[in-house]
């Protein structure tokens, strides 16, 4: 190669891993304000005497708004650019979040969660597009390990900031608002290596939830999961009578798992069937939510099966985005990833709804029963899939 030649391979090395990383480092900024958000209003909510039902169908408006943003991601992706939109969205997000200070009306609140979390859906989806396209073929879940183990240190943060912070006042808000806001630097700083959508995205959607059907209903399982585990573990923890900061920390010893484990699942997906590891961090799930309520009287035990079930329940989002970057290229990868979030958004609206309810009926072990009760109904369908779609034609479809 001549030395011309392996300047510009030099250079498009360190362009890819240079977008690969802001784009991690930025979506994860998002998270530790999305892990922040989440909790601080539940307990802000909780204070108010607003009953966990009502809570939870106000965290499920993330969910609606997710629904409701995520066809149109790829075409404005395809009209104003990623890096352009992805800029946008995340101040649109930090905007929205100073308004839950501003403003006290429960009712108005719905609003704020749809534009807030509308905007950090269309987030997810650029950036998980950015990381997906970019990303090594042979070495596709390892990178993608690294961007849940520092996106899952990124929500772990944010409960720890929470209690160290207290989640009265203004500052919470204000650290929130900053986190976001800053997290648009690494965009600007690396956006010529920002994958694009060169062609009109095709509007029939959902026929990427058919392609996949498994990678797409596991983000359906771990977005009902992640999203009822961040707004109501901490009220689990505040019906099992612990303080405040003990609360918020079980969100963050979750999320600490993911951080553990991320990587050796991802290294697992690159390696072995991952229509197997989905089924495995699926049991994993059921196993955890059922010795919850046994390991609720001591904390110690608590807190290890939380690190061990978020940590491996989380390997079935990254093994599913794996396996969309290995089938899928440009606008089809962008269209995929846009029905891999919106399943992800719809597993939000019925998580927390679910959970608030069965917090209600089964006080205090609700979170833990309903959480067993979706990771069964998960692990029952992978079961009847596998069995039905040989490993041959398709390692996950």
């Amino acid at each position: 190669m001549s030395k011309s030649g392996a300047f510009f391979s030099a250079a498009g090395l360190l362009a890819r891993y240079g977008g690969l990383i802001a784009a991690i480092a930025s979506i994860s900024s998002v998270g530790v304000s999305l892990s922040l958000s989440l909790p601080l209003l539940s307990f802000i909510l909780e204070a108010r005497g607003i009953s966990a039902a009502a809570i939870g169908a106000n965290s499920a408006m993330g969910g609606v708004a997710s629904i409701l943003v995520v066809p149109f991601v790829t075409p404005l992706a395809h009209r104003f650019g990623t890096s352009n939109l992805l800029i946008a969205t995340i101040l649109i997000a930090a905007t929205s979040f100073v308004g839950f200070y501003l403003i006290d009306s429960f009712a108005v609140w719905f609003i704020l969660r749809v534009f807030m979390f509308g905007s950090i859906t269309m987030v997810f989806v650029l950036s998980e597009f950015w990381i997906n396209e970019l990303a090594p073929m042979a070495h596709r879940g390892l990178v993608l390990g690294i961007y849940g183990t520092v996106l899952s240190a990124g929500f772990a943060a944010g409960p720890a900031l929470l209690s160290i912070i207290g989640w009265q006042g203004a500052l919470p808000f204000a650290v929130g608002f900053a986190i976001l806001a800053l997290s648009v630097l690494p965009v600007i700083f690396t956006r010529a290596s920002s994958p694009q959508v060169d062609k009109e995205p095709p509007t029939a959607l959902f026929r990427f939830i058919t392609v996949a059907p498994l990678a797409t209903f596991s983000a359906l399982a771990f977005g009902a999961v992640e999203s009822s585990l961040l707004a109501f573990l901490p009220v689990y923890g505040l019906r099992l009578e612990m303080d405040a900061g003990l609360a918020a920390l079980l969100v963050s010893v979750a999320t600490l798992g993911n951080v553990a484990l991320q990587v050796p699942v991802g290294i697992l997906t690159d390696r072995f069937d991952r229509r197997l590891v989905i089924l495995g961090c699926g049991i994993v799930g059921i196993i955890g939510a059922v010795l919850m309520p046994f390991a609720s009287s001591s904390t110690p035990a608590l807190l290890a099966t939380l690190f061990i079930w978020g940590g491996v329940t989380a390997g079935i989002y990254i093994a599913g985005l794996a396996h969309l970057g290995s089938r899928f290229t440009g606008t089809d990868l962008a269209n995929a990833n846009s029905a891999f979030v919106m399943m992800y958004a719809v597993g939000m609206l019925v998580g927390p709804m679910s959970v608030g309810a069965g917090l209600d009926i089964w006080d205090p072990h609700g979170f833990a029963i309903v959480n067993a009760i979706i990771f069964t109904a998960f692990v029952t369908f992978a079961i009847v899939r596998i069995a039905f779609k040989p490993r041959k034609s398709d390692l996950l479809s």
